[in-house]
């Protein structure tokens, strides 16, 4: 389409004010030897390789510097510039992707021929929609080009040399929201989000930690390993999740729960070892509040020491010698060593306050509440002592059925090995005696527990005894307090006694009413000289 141009240089010189390498109707450009980092007019700033043309959006023309636009020949019509004195056309917000530009003052002649001509300077059109209203929509193939045809809004277009109307019109170029234009931006984000989210999910995985080993499965060898390491402290969490895995597996059956009872067994030989290390735990923390208490008293009276080098330095036989700038920095000091002493203070006493409030005022003066707590505390105790001997019971049978288990394999070993079998029996003997002498211990605790709860439960008993009596002492008083008012309430005169007597001497006194409804007042009068007055 190499079509000749009347003025090849006007469309370049146009192009050139945008900062755009001017482009021919071919699409080959019109100077080779343009330079893009040199404008043909002052003022402009150089082109930068990642805008227009090969970015997205156009440089920026400073708005106090109006753009100077020339007239443009093209084969069947002449584009002229506008006034450049007036304000730039006006357009609506930029659509996301936007690729299709309203043109409206189109001649009543101009036809999609002529409309191309024009507008396909500025990049390859796609699709083309006229209307008979003297309007259009051009779409065109990327985005960049929507700004080279928005450089044309404002132009005067003449079809030819006709001075008729129909042959002319002012073009008005404007953004268009087109569905389709909408429809790729979101793919184009969409396949953007996906690349995101891969590119994320490859970071996470390098990241990721690796997954722990599997478990392995349970065997007689396997058992032995996991057997060894539960005994031991430094292997013993990883001993339990193992047997954990076993137990929730299903792995138990008859022939292996012996097994797995010893090994459930020695975990609960741990639970001991873990109250001892909480126990030397809470006593390292009472330790260290304790250290913590005597470091801060100590820093308290170093406190005091300096206050008071303050205080006296503030006194008129010292405080004459310093000059001005020495006093205020004095008193400054003394008051910042006040507010941090006072802060140390409040600490130090906030936690000799929590250490007394351990004994409440409501123990002291209720000794019953005192005598439930004393109580509950027993029951606690002895609930502990049950669940300690039935624990020691457990352990008993345990022994006992490794006893047996080594009396049975005893017939079957060699004789080599009965001696080490006998040392065995031996500290298991050994070990049963001491357990049995602890179960007698623990025994006489819980008898000695309950002779104790037994004696609270007397006291109590005859707490509530005395409650009762007292209740009952308190009854009759108020009876006869009650039988009291009675007689004294029989010596006074009823009301309505009154007004029966009233009532029978009807020539001595007469009722008066008052008022309506709730407010009806009923009244006597002594009527008893009217007669007389009548006479």
């Amino acid at each position: 389409m190499g079509l000749p141009m009347s003025d090849p240089t006007a469309w370049a010189t146009a192009m050139n004010n945008l900062g755009m390498a001017p482009m021919g109707m071919t699409g080959q450009p019109l100077l080779p030897d343009f330079d893009p980092a040199l404008g043909m007019m002052t003022g402009i700033p150089p082109i930068n390789p990642m805008m227009p043309g090969l970015g997205i959006v156009p440089p920026p023309i400073p708005p106090d510097m109006p753009a100077v636009k020339e007239i443009i020949h093209c084969k069947s019509c002449t584009l002229f510039p506008p006034n450049p004195h007036l304000p730039p056309p006006a357009t609506r917000e930029r659509p996301p992707g936007c690729k299709t530009v309203f043109v409206g003052g189109l001649p009543e002649n101009g036809t999609e021929q002529i409309i191309m001509e024009v507008f396909e300077q500025c990049g390859e059109v796609i699709a083309i929609r006229k209307s008979k209203k003297n309007f259009c929509h051009i779409r065109f193939a990327e985005e960049f080009m929507v700004d080279k045809a928005l450089y044309l809004s404002g132009y005067r277009i003449r079809l030819g040399s006709s001075t008729d109307k129909k042959d002319t019109g002012r073009l008005h170029v404007d953004f268009a929201q087109a569905r389709d234009d909408l429809y790729e931006w979101e793919c184009k984000q969409r396949m953007l989000a996906r690349e995101e989210r891969h590119r994320r999910r490859l970071e996470e995985e390098r990241f990721r930690p690796p997954s722990p080993p599997p478990v392995v499965h349970y065997s007689d060898h396997e058992c032995s390993i996991v057997a060894e390491k539960l005994k031991d402290d430094t292997k013993f969490s990883e001993a339990v999740q193992t047997l954990l895995t076993w137990i929730e597996r299903g792995e138990v059956n008859r022939r292996t729960a012996n097994n797995f009872y010893s090994m459930i067994q020695s975990a609960n030989s741990h639970i001991r070892r873990l109250v001892n290390e909480k126990a030397t735990h809470e006593k390292e923390m009472e330790e260290a509040k304790e250290k913590f208490k005597l470091a801060l008293s100590g820093i308290l009276v170093q406190f005091e020491q300096i206050v008071a080098v303050y205080h006296s330095a503030s006194k008129q036989k010292a405080w004459d010698h310093f000059t001005k700038a020495q006093r205020k920095n004095i008193s400054v000091w003394c008051k910042q060593a006040e507010e941090i002493r006072n802060i140390h203070n409040d600490e130090l006493m906030g936690i000799r306050r929590e250490e007394e409030m351990e004994m409440s005022d409501e123990e002291i003066e209720n000794p019953a509440e005192m005598k439930e707590t004393e109580e509950s505390a027993l029951v606690s105790q002895v609930e502990a002592l049950k669940e300690e001997n039935d624990s020691l019971r457990w352990q008993l049978d345990a022994y006992r059925n490794e006893v047996e288990l080594l009396k049975q394999e005893q017939g079957k070993a060699s004789r080599d090995e009965d001696t080490t079998k006998e040392q065995q029996l031996k500290l298991l003997q050994q070990a049963l005696q001491g357990m049995q002498q602890h179960l007698l211990k623990v025994q006489d605790e819980y008898k000695k527990r309950e002779a104790e709860l037994e004696k609270v439960r007397e006291d109590k008993l005859k707490i509530e005894t005395l409650l009762e009596n007292l209740k009952e002492q308190q009854s009759l008083a108020d009876e006869e307090d009650k039988e009291r008012d009675a007689t004294d309430g029989q010596g006074n005169i009823c009301t309505t006694e009154v007004e029966v007597l009233m009532t029978r001497l009807q020539h001595t006194f007469k009722q008066e009413l008052s008022g309506v409804g709730a407010s009806l007042e009923k009244r006597w009068k002594f009527c008893g000289f009217d007669e007389l007055k009548m006479t």
